[in-house]
């Protein structure tokens, strides 16, 4: 696998956020973008917990799947769909593209009430959770190479 796109509904909190951990943890070796089905604005929740572990996601701008296929064209290998409006726009667009489709059902942290530390700690869960599948499900892709990795 050698691209990925992570889609959510709006680009702003959790596709974005994927994106920033998956460049992270792969930039070098896995071209990674993200975008969203509607276009919003930034969210400063999204930036602050990116940041609260070193990666700085303060540049991102959203976008939609129209504007990212104008820009670029959606040639990936992989689209990570993390909202159910993301799911169904990803598997329409396969029709036309080569691409495998994956489903993460991802909580939209943006719903929470309360305080602004538990809005926060929603939004944690959100990255480490997607940290962990980030990690583990790219691992495996960049892990395949013609030696196995074996003798090294």
């Amino acid at each position: 696998m050698h691209s990925v796109l992570f889609v959510c509904a709006m680009n702003s909190v959790r596709s974005p956020m994927a994106e920033a951990i998956a460049r992270h943890y792969f930039g070098k070796s896995i071209y990674v973008q993200s975008a969203g089905v509607r276009k919003s604005e930034p969210d400063g929740f999204m930036v602050s917990t990116l940041s609260e572990i070193g990666i700085d996601a303060s540049k991102h701008k959203p976008r939609t799947l129209e504007e990212l296929e104008e820009w670029e064209g959606l040639n990936f290998d992989l689209i990570i769909t993390l909202s159910p409006e993301a799911h169904h726009a990803a598997l329409e667009l396969t029709r036309t593209i080569a691409a495998d489709v994956e489903y993460w059902p991802t909580p939209d942290p943006t719903i929470t009430q309360g305080s602004r530390e538990h809005m926060l700690d929603a939004y944690r869960n959100i990255r480490d959770g997607l940290m962990y599948r980030i990690r583990m499900r790219l691992k495996q892709s960049s892990q395949k190479s013609p030696d196995h990795g074996e003798g090294a």
